[in-house]
């Protein structure tokens, strides 16, 4: 009977499980210098770019076990570099570096790789000192790379054991560790089976839900809980058997009396020759934590949903950044969350912020002391407001102050409104004292009899008339001042062809030419009483002008995100005080407008975010009132096109 091949030889040694690698390696060695012709072979090991022969025949002193060489040094350097065996029947005239050469002094040389997991663990080789003189047949160097991938296969094999063993003994070591922190632990810890039934169940089940373990063990875990809970954990049950993480899960369980008690949730698989054959975890009692975030989350949604602006900054850090703002913080300066978080609030100060009014901040948080006190503040658009500001600090458990709690409102209509009566007491003190001191000279006159009776009754009559004039616009003004600012989208052509027609039949001998360049889409955003403030615009142009057929041109044009509105006449021109005041938006003891009728249209225009310019020709050829108010589209919420009051200056 003939003898087996050397591939059969391979086989059959690499088959045998009494066999330990070393032994089998061993017999392959010895099997591959026989039919290969070579005295020596050696199977070796190759880390961080160091060869190291693990096992060797023959009687080479450099291939034997232990010994290590720089790969570099190694004919195995180009044996790693190739997917097929390298074959070398005279390596002096071959690719294999020089140094090798000179080094081991083998003149025959074939290796392959052995691979273990898709990497290069090491190297098989067989070896002689002569040249061959024929080269390696494709049977040889075929029975090199089988040799080499029944090695590899072995170590493999081999590796997958040894870690299988491994991670058994790491789980029997953790399920002992388990167990014992289990009995000594506050929280619960249990085991599922794949019958979705606790296997196992801490002690402190009793403690925290009343249950004994044994009530639970065997029972199916759903019948502790509420349906909802149950529901929502048999999807998390049905994820970690899928071999996933469940990590935070509040579940609603009943305790012995019934009660619910809200255990947070851990859970992952238990696994065994890479299949999931369980469930464990740990269950923590949050039921008080969740009353303490209900109440938490009761208390931020006030804040968050509080009209006035709320921030809160915290001191012990360089510039005092924002770590919180409320949704009312962001409405008031137009900012969003992001844009404010880090940064210190000195970023809504600006050209009219009142210095002393920040050095008084400043102070009272450098002195750990609470402070309020009105400021010019500016919007994210550059759009000033005054801010009612009220600043707090706020202690930790040692009583050192690490944050400032703020408040912002807007106060810009206070601030407008306190600013509108003192013009009104202002004006009225001042027309009053002149027209009273004018009626006495008059009065003296009409008791003189000197003949000035006509014109002195003349003149108290119109003096009068301004007077009353006068005080209706002042009741007006108040008037509005009181009603509440309602924007509303408004029809420019609507508005001023209303005004027009209603100027038109109180002076029958003025031309009024009205032009109105807007779409149908596009509208004012203001309140109802702009109308009247155009109104008094067209009267002022009509009745003041002295000629006999007084000429207004009225428009309304589209200017952008505005629309603006324009009143021009031809008559002598506004005074230079009067368009002063309204530039200035304020009056003062020694300048102020004779009237109040300009005072009302600014009043208005600016109270929905506006501005309004008077000016008088340099030729004296009549004077043009300009209004520029938001424009909003039909469609468009109001809110969204809507604008705050502006600021009147001090």
């Amino acid at each position: 009977m003939a003898s087996p091949s050397p591939r059969n030889r391979l086989y059959n040694v690499f088959a045998d499980p009494d066999r330990d690698l070393e032994e089998k390696v061993g017999r392959a060695l010895r099997i591959g210098t026989e039919y290969l012709d070579l005295p020596f072979g050696f199977l070796t090991r190759i880390d961080e770019g160091v060869q190291e022969i693990v096992q060797a025949t023959g009687d080479h002193d450099l291939l034997q076990p232990g010994e290590t060489c720089p790969l570099d040094d190694a004919y195995c350097r180009l044996t790693v570099e190739l997917d097929s065996p390298l074959a070398v029947d005279n390596a002096s005239a071959s690719a294999i570096d020089q140094r090798a050469v000179d080094t081991f002094g083998l003149g025959t040389y074939i290796g392959t790789k052995v691979v273990v997991d898709g990497e290069t663990e090491g190297t098989i080789c067989f070896a002689d000192t002569d040249v061959r003189d024929e080269p390696f047949t494709e049977a040889e160097e075929m029975f090199l790379e089988l040799l080499g991938r029944l090695v590899s296969g072995e170590r493999e094999r081999r590796a997958y054991e040894r870690q299988l063993a491994e991670r058994n003994a790491r789980l029997e070591r953790e399920k002992r560790r388990f167990e014992a922190i289990a009995e000594t632990s506050f929280d619960i810890l249990f085991r599922v089976g794949l019958d979705a039934e606790f296997t196992y169940v801490s002690s402190a089940v009793e403690r925290v839900l009343g249950h004994p373990p044994a009530a639970l063990t065997g029972e199916p875990f759903v019948d502790f809980m509420t349906d909802a809970a149950a529901e929502r954990a048999g999807s998390a049950y049905a994820e970690v058997l899928e071999n996933r993480t469940v990590e935070n899960l509040e579940l609603d369980f009943l305790d012995r009396t019934g009660s619910v008690v809200v255990l947070e949730v851990n859970a992952t698989p238990v696994t065994r020759d890479g299949d999931v054959v369980g469930v464990q975890g740990v269950g923590r009692d949050v039921t008080a934590r969740k009353e303490r975030q209900r109440e938490l989350r009761i208390k931020n949604r006030a804040m968050d949903e509080a009209q006035v602006g709320i921030c809160i900054c915290d001191v012990r850090e360089p510039n005092e950044p924002l770590v919180y703002v409320n949704d009312g913080f962001e409405r008031v300066t137009g900012y969003d969350t992001e844009e404010l978080l880090g940064r210190n609030c000195r970023m809504l100060q600006g050209e009219r912020t009142d210095p002393a009014t920040t050095r008084r901040f400043r102070a009272a948080i450098d002195a750990e002391e609470p402070v309020v006190a009105e400021l010019v503040n500016y919007r994210r658009d550059g759009t000033p407001f005054w801010n009612r500001v009220h600043l707090a600090p706020v202690d930790d458990e040692t009583g050192a102050v690490t944050h400032y709690v703020g408040f912002q409102q807007d106060v810009t209509e206070r601030k407008r409104t306190e600013q509108l009566i003192r013009v009104l007491n202002r004006v009225l003190r001042h027309n009053l004292r002149n027209d009273v001191n004018a009626f006495l000279g008059w009065t003296d006159q009409l008791n003189a009899g000197d003949g000035g009776d006509v014109d002195a009754e003349r003149r108290i009559e119109r003096v009068a008339e301004d007077l009353l004039t006068t005080s209706e616009r002042a009741r007006e003004l108040e008037r509005y001042a009181r009603r509440e600012r309602t924007p509303e989208r408004l029809d420019p052509g609507a508005l001023l062809a209303g005004v027009v027609d209603a100027t038109r039949e109180r002076w029958p001998a003025a031309t009024i030419r009205l032009s109105v360049r807007t779409d149908p889409e596009t509208g004012i955003c203001a309140g109802a009483e702009l109308e009247r403030a155009v109104e008094e615009l067209v009267e002022n142009a009509v009745k003041h002008d002295p000629s006999a057929e007084p000429s207004v041109a009225v428009e309304a044009e589209a200017d952008g995100e505005w629309v603006r509105l324009v009143v021009a006449d031809d008559g002598p021109g506004i005074d230079g005080m009067e368009s002063d005041v309204v530039a200035a938006g304020t009056e003062t003891p020694l300048e102020h407008g004779s009237g109040l009728g300009l005072w009302l249209v600014n009043w208005v225009v600016t109270r929905y975010g506006g501005s309004f310019a008077i000016e008088a020709e340099s030729d004296g050829s009549g004077t043009t009132a300009t209004v520029r108010l938001p424009r909003i589209e039909r469609g468009t919420p109001v809110e969204a096109a809507a604008r705050r009051p502006a600021i009147l200056s001090e």
